[in-house]
This record gives C-alpha cells, structure tokens and sequence, in this order.
C-alpha cells in the first residue's frame, strides 16, 4: 500500500473518537473551556461550545494518538498537527476530520510529502 494511503486510512480511522461515550471531569464542556474524557480512552482538552469540540483544543486518543489544533462541531477543522504512535506526523488543514489543504506529511523514516491534500489525498507539490 502506498505511503499517502496508509497513512490516511490510519489518521481518519484510528484517531477521532466519534459518538463515544464520557463525561465532563473538569470545567465547562457545554460553552466554555474544559475537559472531557470518552469511555475509548480518549480525552479533549479545550474549547467548546453548545457541548461540541469548538475552538482549540488538545485531543488525544487511548493508543497515544495526539492532534493539538482546531476543531468545529467535533471534528478536526482548520489547522493543527496530527501525531501517531508509530511517528507518522502531519502539519497542516484538516476539513471535516480529514486531511485537506496544505500540509506536510511525514513518515517515521523521515519520508516526507508536502504540498496540497484533498479529502484525505494528496493530490499536488
């Protein structure tokens, strides 16, 4: 599989916690700054607003899988730098949870593609 695929697939599919479960352990998760930890494992730390991840925050998921950035509706929008557990790093736009705009992919052997992304592809230098 190549390099962009795989990566992809592991960002949108591994990372973001979805309809999961949790609760508020500390601050205002409705409108406000606070944290809310998700049965998964995983935590966000930040802005919300009318209960929603809105604004900058820090979501990390249980298997170490860290994006500090923006995020809209509870979705990772605008930009922000995605961190996998086995080194793959990505700097740059996100839409709608996936990778779009400019970024700067990096693979764990320094393998890098940078240029513009579109729906979670990249598409041009």
């Amino acid at each position: 599989m190549k390099f962009t695929t795989y990566v992809i697939l592991v960002f949108v599919l591994c990372f973001c916690p979805g309809k999961a479960l949790g609760g508020c352990v500390k601050g205002d998760c409705n409108n406000g700054k606070g944290s809310f930890a998700y049965d998964n494992g995983s935590r966000y730390v930040g802005e919300f607003e009318d209960g929603k991840m809105n604004g900058k925050g820090t979501l990390t998921s249980a298997d170490g899988a860290k994006y500090v950035g923006e995020f809209r509706n509870d979705m990772l929008n605008g930009h922000g730098i995605l961190i996998r557990p086995n080194g793959v790093r990505y700097v740059g736009q996100f839409k709608d949870n996936k990778i779009h705009g400019k970024g700067r992919l990096t693979s764990p052997t320094g393998k890098e593609l940078v240029g513009q992304f579109e729906n979670g592809e990249f598409v041009e230098k």
